[in-house]
């Protein structure tokens, strides 16, 4: 899943760079989605895996 956010962000980027303003905006907020999506899964199997049944 991180690697997916890495690749939309480095997308976004170059496409920054050259000035693809409609792909700069799909390719951050898909990149800032699936970051959020990874910190979630990342705080709840940190908490899962705390717990010792």
């Amino acid at each position: 899943m991180l690697k997916w956010t890495v690749i939309f962000l480095i997308i976004a980027l170059v496409a920054g760079i050259f000035g693809f303003f409609g792909i700069v905006e799909a390719a951050a907020s898909i990149a800032k989605v699936l970051f959020f999506i990874f910190l979630i899964l990342f705080v709840i199997s940190l908490i899962m895996g705390r717990k010792k049944i």
